[in-house]
């Protein structure tokens, strides 16, 4: 039996930083402080699904990892796992200065924020959960 108040909670949080993500990016804000949005935003839409089915969520940032334990509720295509790939480089434990760190492209970050906001609502009409289910909150 599903478990719809479980991944109400996490779509919340997942609209919360995808909110903030399309914020910050419409101001032009830093695309690093967007994409971590990104990741976010996108690491909680699969961890919903998981909460659906009442499977133990994982502590894992790796969204291909992640969507690997998902993927038979929502396919992507090998582009959008791509995108996947860029999209859990932007979450870094360790965001001090160093010869490896460089802001995303703004390009990136806008085709990274459109698939977000695209898969964010195909993951709720696959869950049969409202946008006003998530608002109340």
């Amino acid at each position: 039996m599903p478990n719809k108040s479980y991944a109400v909670e996490w779509l919340y949080f997942s609209k919360r930083n995808l909110e903030i993500a399309q914020l910050l990016f419409d101001v032009g804000h830093y695309e690093d402080a967007v994409g971590i949005d990104l990741q976010q935003s996108l690491e909680k839409m699969f961890k919903a699904i998981l909460a659906w089915d009442s499977i133990k969520i994982p502590k894992d940032h790796d969204l291909v990892k992640l969507y690997f334990l998902v993927e038979q509720t929502i396919p992507l295509t090998q582009d959008e796992i791509i995108l996947l790939r860029k999209a859990t480089n932007y979450f870094k434990e360790d965001r001090y200065p160093n010869p490896y760190y460089t802001l995303p492209p703004r390009e990136e970050i806008k085709e990274v924020l459109d698939f977000t906001n695209t898969l964010f609502k195909e993951i709720c009409t696959i869950l049969n959960i409202s946008i006003d289910e998530i608002k109340a909150q």
